[in-house]
């Protein structure tokens, strides 16, 4: 007989061998595995994303911007998908919202990233 097999075969009876588990048990389990994996992983992502898109939301005319690019620019128009960034003399371009990673103050260095 292969390995395999003997793994598989199931247990022969006749000793004291193991009690079964209640359905209710298990279910109570995975019930307890959701609500963990809940709480560390999707209400984290989700706060983030409120975060982000409340970022998006407040970009302005004049705001200083860093884009996922590494493009540093100020924001001179803003349109409802689009911004309008110059980010040379006599060089405008149109972004993605969506493509801004920082809102910059006046003076604000851009902040290393952190890694995640």
């Amino acid at each position: 007989m292969n390995l395999v097999t003997l793994a598989m075969a199931a247990p022969q009876g006749g000793g004291a061998g193991g009690q079964q588990q209640s359905p209710a048990f298990m279910i109570g389990w995975l019930v307890l595995m959701v609500g963990i994996f809940y709480f560390m992983m999707i209400r984290p992502q989700q706060r983030r994303e409120k975060e982000r898109r409340a970022l998006l939301d407040a970009v302005k005319s004049g705001d200083r911007v860093i884009f996922s690019g590494g493009i540093l620019g100020i924001v001179t128009n803003v349109k409802d998908k689009l911004l309008v960034v110059k980010i040379a003399e006599n060089v405008k371009v149109e972004v993605v919202r969506s493509a801004v990673s920082q809102v910059l103050g006046k003076d604000e260095e851009p902040a290393a990233e952190a890694k995640k």
